[in-house]
This record gives structure tokens, sequence and C-alpha cells, in this order.
């Protein structure tokens, strides 16, 4: 932030009435909290700048020189998901659904996340391909590349919008701040860390995010159950109200459960397409592992990062329960979830909870987590943005053979073409109520498809080329027109809803139609790859795909470090810990 700015947001926030956004007193921040905002700021400002002597060629700027401790990356990667969604969406769907939204992390996150680090990290690290779209060359071809980049880079921009729209909104809501200032001081901040010091400034940035986040949030959660009469007064009060909330799969035969999907709708539309789709082929996440500084530390990079979010819906389902129980009590609890247009506004949940019960200074903590949040999963977009744009789109793309100078400088362009694209994304976004469904929808077109292709290309050696590049077009295509003849009940017919071709299956929930939407997508991909490449000749020989086909791929053995550091069995462990989750709260 600018010394000119940040005394004028002072002075003209220390006291606002926020009752327009459901809530019903004023928030007054003092001193201290804008100390804590402000140092955090700067302190994100001057890692960048630290870093910026290290940036001597380009593998440095996008990928770190592959150089990173695997605990940081791991780090970082848990980070980089920590957008809008994950802290104010879950903590919303945790009021809204109960204790199924830790579906979303226990089946949608963990196994995904165990899968990339035990089998698929070896041929992405080991093939030593700089970006996602890159090893797709390798394994296919240069339009199967040029098809992923141009749809990953048209969803990272999407997802960097929706993240710089959703902070810049939640601050003129909480604090009055003017939308389009909030919007360009987030963007310089963003912009200046990554020109200075490329993915290590993100990385760092991303780790230092991480503990914030846990620093400024966690408290709520131990607050709010001292408030309900801790864990057995929630569960008490809950089961009065709303019984099916403190269970995850007791309801799930049918479709009569908070999330409107049953067992099978959850294990394979968000357990495997969506989950797989987004961790093992997003690269926003993918080149933290590939910034690691060796194959041990590249496999453990996502296994190091399902710890922590294996116990985050601690951190951010529970408040929303909480927020629930509270609201419902036969006493007055002195909270209620804040109330918009007659219903709840589950999406106000966290930062009403948080201007419920912090006192000052720990309300500059847990602002600046909020804005660290939406921050870390900004950056990694545009990192890995400006890496897919340079690598994939402007040095294969582009006549001439480019000089290593010649890359860095178009990294820092595409940097800074990245964040402006971004602020109209961010604009766009502003355009609809509800930017969950629009991010939902774009991950649903696009990763997809790109995980059947990966999961074919990765264990089969049958797949080819021809089944790759036509079987994505095919499942985007069918994504499209799924999502044009579906609506979910009460939803108006639109672009952005579904039914825009016409109205002709209806599913229950918003949620269920991701679902279907997701699983059609990947089911024609899947299946219009293997049937033209069955009905070709076998296009590379096993020499060819040496080190890209998990079966020709030499077994990585670590020297030396403890057993249970060990890839195939810290997945393991993972694997029980979260079964055993699964079973606990069943």
């Amino acid at each position: 932030m600018s010394s000119d700015l940040l005394p004028a947001l002072l002075a003209a926030t220390s006291s606002v009435d926020i009752r327009a956004s459901g809530f019903s007193t004023s928030i007054k921040l003092n001193f201290v909290d804008y100390s804590i905002l402000a140092a955090y700021i700067l302190t994100v400002m001057f890692i960048g700048f630290a870093l910026k002597r290290y940036m001597k060629n380009s593998e440095d700027f996008f990928l770190s020189g592959r150089a990173i401790p695997g605990w940081i990356t791991g780090l970082a990667f848990i980070s980089a998901n920590l957008g809008a969604q994950e802290i104010i969406g879950m903590a919303a769907s945790g009021a809204e659904y109960g204790i199924m939204t830790a579906h979303f992390y226990w089946v949608g996150a963990i196994p995904a996340m165990v899968f990339l680090g035990v089998f698929m990290m070896p041929m992405y690290y080991g093939s030593k391909a700089r970006s996602v779209p890159e090893y797709l060359k390798m394994r296919y071809d240069e339009k199967t590349r040029t098809f992923n980049s141009v749809s990953f880079a048209v969803l990272t921009l999407f997802s960097s919008g929706i993240s710089m729209h959703a902070l810049a909104e939640l601050l003129n809501l909480l604090l009055g701040w003017n939308y389009h200032v909030s919007l360009l001081v987030i963007s310089v901040v963003v912009l200046a860390y990554i020109l200075k010091g490329g993915l290590s400034s993100a990385i760092y940035n991303e780790v230092l995010q991480f503990f914030m986040i846990l620093l400024g949030i966690a408290p709520l959660a131990w607050l709010g159950l001292e408030a309900v009469g801790g864990w057995n007064g929630l569960v008490e009060k809950i089961s009065t109200t709303r019984p099916e909330a403190m269970h995850l799969w007791k309801d799930t035969a049918g479709i009569s459960n908070p999330l409107g999907v049953p067992w099978y709708g959850i294990l394979f539309g968000l357990g495997f397409v969506l989950s797989f789709g987004y961790w093992c082929t997003n690269f926003a996440e993918v080149q933290r592992a590939l910034a690691a500084r060796s194959m041990g530390a590249a496999r453990r990079t996502p296994l190091i990062g399902a710890v922590p979010k294996m116990l985050f819906p601690a951190v951010v389902i529970l408040p929303g329960i909480i927020a629930y129980a509270l609201t419902h009590m036969t006493t007055n609890s002195g909270y209620v979830i804040p109330m918009k247009d007659g219903v709840s506004n589950y999406n106000q949940v966290l930062p009403s909870m948080i201007f419920h019960y912090f006192p000052n200074g720990m309300l500059g903590l847990a602002l600046t987590a909020l804005m660290a949040s939406f921050m870390s999963g900004m950056a990694a977009n545009v990192t890995a943005f400006n890496t897919v744009w340079t690598y994939d789109i402007y040095e294969s793309k582009f006549p001439g053979v480019k000089t290593d100078r010649q890359l860095m400088r178009m990294g820092r362009y595409a940097t800074i073409f990245g964040v402006l694209l971004s602020i109209g994304c961010a604009y766009f976004a502003s355009n609809f109520n509800n930017i969950m469904s629009l991010l939902q929808m774009v991950f649903g077109f696009v990763n997809s498809p790109i995980f059947a292709t990966f999961l074919l290309g990765m264990f089969t050696v049958r797949s080819n080329s021809r089944g790759a590049f036509w079987g994505l077009v095919a499942g985007t295509t069918s994504a499209f027109a799924f999502h044009g003849l579906s609506i979910a009940t009460g939803n108006p017919v639109g672009f952005i809803k579904g039914g825009w071709i016409t109205p002709l299956i209806e599913l229950p929930k918003e949620m269920s139609q991701s679902f279907y939407v997701a699983g059609v997508a990947f089911t024609v991909t899947f299946v219009t790859n293997v049937v033209l490449s069955l009905t070709q000749a076998r296009e590379k020989t096993d020499a060819q795909l040496a080190g890209l086909v998990y079966s020709l791929t030499p077994k990585h053995v670590e020297e030396g470090g403890k057993w249970y550091t060990r890839p195939a069995v810290l997945g393991a462990l993972i694997i029980i810990a979260v079964t055993a989750l699964n079973f606990y709260f069943w």
C-alpha cells in the first residue's frame, strides 16, 4: 500500500455503520488494529523486495530455481487454496449444510492430494516439465497443450478476479472502504511483490499468510464453543434443532440431506472428478511442488499440505455450525446470523462472528487474516498465469528463439497484464449475486475434462494425441450443453444458473447440478479419448513415453530419512486418519 493511500483510508474508516450489510452494530477499529494491518502489508512487500536479488534467470522467477524445502512448498501448496471460497464460503456452508461441508476436505481434497504426491508427482517433477500444459505437449502434442494453456489462463484470471472482487467487497461492506480503491490497493500490493520476487515471493508470503490465517481465525472456534456450552453443548443443541447437521453419511442413501446429493454422487462427483481434477491438474497448486528442491520434497509437498487441510474444518466449518446453534437457541445467546431479504445471510457468518466476539487487537488480526487469505489465492493464480503465458503461449506460439532475458521480461509483462485482466474479471464478477456459482461453473467446465485426459495420459500407453485433443473438445462442449439443459430447483433460468438451452433436467440443489456437470464432462472426455485412441495404431514407443507414463517411469527410491517421511507411508497414514474422521462423524 502506498504511503498516500493508507492515511486516507484510515481517516475515512475510523467508525463505520455497517447495518446495511446485515450487521446490527458499528465497527470501530483502533490504532492497534490498523497497525497490524499496515505491518502485514509492509512485511509482504519486504519479502518481495528481499528476494529480488535471487531472481537471476527465468527458472528462478517462474519455478524458484527448484530449490525450496519441502515443508515450505507444502504449506504454500495449502495456502494457495485458501481464498474466498475457503474462508468465507466454508463457514457459510457450515451454517447452511452442517458437518457435511467437511466432505469438501475429507472426501473432496485429502485422497486427491495423496494421489498427487504418491502417484502423479514422479511424472510431473521427473519429466522436468515447467508447467502442466508443457507436460501435455511432452505426453501428447502441441495442440493439446494449447487447448489446456488457453483454458487454464481463462480459469486463473477468473479465479484471481473473483478473489479480488470478494476482498474488495468485504472491505467495502465491513469497513466502508471504497470498492474501487480497495481493488486498486490489493492489486498494487500483490503486483509489487510478485514483480520483484517472482514465484519465491509468492511462496514465502503464502507461508506467512498460512500462519496469519491460523492466528487470526482459529480463536473464533474456541470463543464460539465457550458461548454455546462446549462441544457437548453444541451437539446437544444441534441434535435438538437439526440432527442431520452433525452427520457426514447417515442420510445419504437418497437426496434428503443438507447437500441434496446421494452417497454415490458425493464419491464420484466431488470425491473423484471435481477433487482430482482440481488438486491433481491445477497448475496453481502443482507449481508449488515443482519449485521443491528434490523429487522427495516435491512428492511430500501435497502430503505435508494434506495434514493441516485435514484439520481445517475445525477452523472454518465449526464456527458456521456454532453460528447456527447460537441463532436457534431457545434462550438469547447474544448472537444471530445476519438477515438479508428475510432469510439468513450465510455469507456473513464468519465476519459477523469475528466482529461479535473479537476485541480490538484480535479484530485487526482477524481482518489481516482475511486479507491474507484472499491475497494468497490471488497471488497463486497470478504466478501460474505468468508462467503458462510465458512458457506455453509466448515461447511456443510466437516465432523466433527466445533468450532467457526475454522470457523473464515477458514474465513480468504477463504479471502486469494478468493483474489488469483480473481487475476486469473482478468487475465482471461484481455483476453476480453468488460468485461461488460462477467459480464452480468455471471449475466444472475446465478441470473435469483435463483430469480425464491426465488420467489416461499418465496411466496408459495407448491414449494418443487425437483422443486427447478431441476428448477435451467433446468433454468441454458436453459440460456447456448439460449446464444449458439443467437447472436447480428454484433458480432462475439463465447462462449462470443453467437451463439456457431449455430447462429439461431439474436437480434439487446447485451443488448437485455442479457435480453432474463435472461428471458428464469427465465421462464424455474419457470415453471419447479411449474410443479414438483404440481406433488408431499406438502413437509413441515405450522409449518415448519413459518418464511420462507411470508404468514406464523408474520408481523413485529415497536415500536416508525417517521411514514415516517416505511418500507411500506418509500417504497411507493420512488416508487412515481421514477414514477414521469419516467414521467418527458418520
